[in-house]
């Protein structure tokens, strides 16, 4: 292969495949197995095509898609850190930026920074793509966990304070997905699926 560009492209690609090895705490519907950091990126992308219209301010679709599809490619340095893991969460901004800096670097120049601009886009959450992809990113592991009769929350000893604390962030991106955030909530508590206190 003579194109540096394209050799440089291709490198990227096959070491973005290692985030199908990176496991995250939630159960896919049924429990049989935790998912991959890959399956979530893929259905953040398709939740945000079925749910832009929720959000609070409109949106650019396509740039929330390719945001929500490169927001976890660092993971395959930096680990997924569970969003209730208070320490890994205040080591996880050092860690992330070195591996951006890396999985990123891997791209040509052009490319390097679209992808590294998207990321940061993300981690900043100032514009309303970003603050409607993390709304989805915070969403779908709820989903998850009450649709697994709060099998990680229970795992984790997870109480519905700290569920609360750390989901308010949909409310930035969609107040509507909020709400239906709060009622998940309170109907897992109700049904004992998450710990009150």
């Amino acid at each position: 292969m003579d194109n540096e560009r394209l050799k440089q492209q291709i490198r990227f690609l096959l070491e973005i495949d290692r985030l199908k090895q990176v496991i995250r705490q939630s159960y896919i519907l049924g429990g049989t197995r935790k998912e991959n950091a890959a399956e979530h990126s893929w259905h953040l992308a398709l939740m945000a095509l079925v749910l832009a219209e929720h959000a609070n301010q409109p949106v650019n679709v396509p740039r929330v898609v390719q945001m929500v599809l490169v927001h976890d490619l660092v993971e395959i340095d930096a680990g997924d850190t569970f969003i209730y893991d208070i320490r890994g969460n205040a080591e996880k901004p050092q860690r992330e930026r070195a591996a951006a800096d890396r999985i990123f670097g891997l791209l040509p120049e052009g490319q390097r920074q679209e992808f590294r601009s998207l990321w940061d886009e993300f981690e900043a959450r100032q514009t309303p793509d970003a603050r409607f992809a993390a709304a989805l990113d915070r969403l779908m592991p709820l989903l998850h966990n009450y649709h697994n009769k709060g099998r990680t929350w229970q795992e984790h000893n997870v109480k519905q304070h700290s569920v609360i604390e750390r989901n308010t962030t949909i409310n930035d991106g969609s107040a509507t997905l909020w709400d239906i955030a709060r009622q998940i909530i309170e109907d897992a508590v109700a049904k004992g699926f998450l710990a009150k206190e």
